[in-house]
């Protein structure tokens, strides 16, 4: 028997998102669902084998793809409208009343990848958000990057997508190893959003007029490694401060105290490091 079940998301403007849904495997169900909101330009599948473990520890668990990402791709890419607001007013609001309506809920816990654990300020129906456990997530601010990505994010940012855009219609991620090729509006808003502290309030006033980072008041956890490029302690702070009213925390994972030469803003998910998992299931449940 399958453990999953896929199903189909209806957003407010029309447009449907492709997700999977993990069932809970125990006897016992825990009492909250989980939905797990992507990276970007990474697709549900990333997340399959974590999911699955979820849903053996008794969660029920929902994964979908973004629009314009993987099966959430309706159109030719360079014909996408998709955008990063569009992420956080349309799908994010459509998953989760999704999983309340197939759990029958009174609310989720948000579990956020990178970009998927940055939106809920914008996020109309964030009162049905009972937790947020943000993994990597933050602001990615390019002064606070590290590494080669703070090489990489500028040239990324201020030639290639500009240059792409109007070229080949779309953001070239994938030959650079950064996830799914991006929809052109997504690639313009990541490289802006970025480019100053705060992330996605960069967008207030122009593409995003109803602000709720105030009134959010869940906690919010972040967990991220000492040798996150992207997720650096700096940019991590960036993000919790956007909401003065939540209870927030970070919780730092160091490569070398768990076993592992690297965890980077990619690998917790990765079954290679499923030690790491519990960390995070803790999170969920406390």
């Amino acid at each position: 028997m399958s453990s999953s079940e896929k199903l189909t998301i209806h957003c407010q403007d029309g447009y449907s998102l492709s997700a999977r849904f993990y069932p809970h495997q125990t006897e016992l169900k825990q009492a909250l669902p989980v939905l797990i909101c992507p990276a970007t330009g990474i697709t549900k599948q990333f997340y399959n084998s974590y999911a699955t473990w979820l849903s053996q520890q008794g969660y029920d668990v929902l994964v979908f793809d973004f629009r314009g990402i993987g099966e959430s791709l309706n159109s030719p890419l360079k014909e996408s409208t998709a955008s990063i607001v569009q992420w956080g007013q349309l799908d994010i609001p459509a998953a989760i009343d999704a999983l309340i309506s197939k759990t029958q809920a009174p609310k989720i816990i948000l579990l956020g990848h990178s970009a998927g654990g940055q939106l809920l300020g914008i996020v109309p129906n964030y009162d049905k958000v009972a937790k947020v456990v943000a993994v990597s997530g933050s602001t990615g601010h390019v002064k606070n990057l590290k590494g080669r990505t703070k090489l990489l994010a500028p040239v990324m940012f201020n030639v290639i997508f500009p240059i792409a855009r109007h070229t080949i219609g779309y953001g070239p991620t994938n030959a650079i190893g950064m996830g799914e090729n991006l929809p052109k509006d997504v690639a313009r808003e990541w490289a802006e959003f970025c480019s100053k502290p705060g992330y996605v309030i960069n967008a207030l006033g122009k593409t995003v007029q109803h602000d709720f980072h105030q009134q959010v008041s869940c906690p919010i956890t972040a967990v991220w490694s000492s040798d996150d490029e992207i997720a650096t302690e700096a940019n991590v702070k960036d993000l919790l401060r956007l909401y003065p009213n939540a209870s927030t925390q970070m919780i730092e994972l160091k490569p070398k105290e768990t076993g592992h030469k690297a965890i980077g803003h990619m690998l917790m998910f990765k079954s290679s490091h499923q030690n790491l998992w519990p960390i995070i299931e803790q999170q969920l449940h406390a």
